[in-house]
């Protein structure tokens, strides 16, 4: 019996060998937060620990992608990171002839991915290292942006976002998660506060809480969901739903 999408994303979760620690030591300099080595070797527990619901989205993006996605088209993973997005769509449709496509401008996060991807069978999934804004989408049923559009410079967003509309079938679906600001002070206040709670539960301290903050801060530009539904319309999209929200962590669909 094939085990269920929810379980092998915790599977996956918990078979890092290396627990997050890059912030434990007080730093004098607090570094711009990249995706090298270092956050590589502890990403899966960095993002189980740091994303509420993390593993509930990965799930449900690969029986999503069962829904939507058609035969012989191809399936984005756009920032894949270590590939969780494209194995639950690769366990979904071991029975549908698509093709999947990771895609990241890490070599180190890529390398940790192909591990991942030999696990679980999917030899044939295509990797590709570069900037996801010099991918041309073609032929796409389903594109998922998980936690990958907040990295990019504001002004950048909408030209991606056409970018992967003018390549996506007319029944295909974007899947976009992000962390999102909120509509006022005193709503994003109150996201924040219970996200840092979910880091304390979570066996984070405050000090790693306070350098990983400032390591983000110029990296990691959120905006709030009226900010994503207005642009993803800009860029084409017909209609925006939010399937997901956990604080301040959302995932929307979008049908082009």
């Amino acid at each position: 019996m094939k085990k269920s999408p929810f379980i092998m994303v915790m599977n996956f979760m918990s078979s890092s060998e290396s627990r997050d620690q890059l912030y434990a030591r007080r730093q004098d300099k607090i570094d711009s937060f990249v995706f090298d080595q270092r956050v590589a070797a502890v990403f899966s527990d960095m993002i189980s620990r740091s994303v509420p619901g993390y593993a509930s989205i990965i799930g449900m993006i690969g029986i999503l992608a069962r829904k939507h996605a058609v035969a012989h088209s191809n399936l984005y993973d756009l920032g894949c990171s270590l590939g969780a997005a494209t194995v639950s769509m690769g366990r979904e449709l071991a029975d549908r002839d698509c093709c999947l496509i990771a895609v990241d401008s890490s070599q180190a996060m890529l390398e940790k991915a192909g591990e991942l991807f030999a696990r679980h069978d999917l030899s044939a999934v295509t990797t590709i290292c570069n900037d996801i804004r010099n991918v041309k989408i073609s032929n796409a049923s389903v594109v998922v942006l998980n936690f990958t559009l907040q990295f990019l410079a504001v002004d950048e967003r909408l030209s991606l976002l056409k970018n992967i509309h003018a390549g996506m079938l007319d029944e295909g679906v974007l899947i976009l998660s992000e962390k999102i600001a909120g509509q006022d002070e005193a709503e994003d206040q109150l996201l924040m506060e219970l996200h840092h709670a979910f880091k304390r539960a979570n066996g984070y301290s405050e000090l790693e809480i306070s350098q990983k903050r400032a390591a983000l801060e110029e990296v990691l530009v959120p905006e709030t969901i009226a900010v994503h539904r207005e642009r993803l319309s800009k860029a084409g999209f017909r209609r925006v739903d939010l399937w997901f929200q956990c604080f301040n962590f959302v995932s929307f669909i979008a049908r082009p």
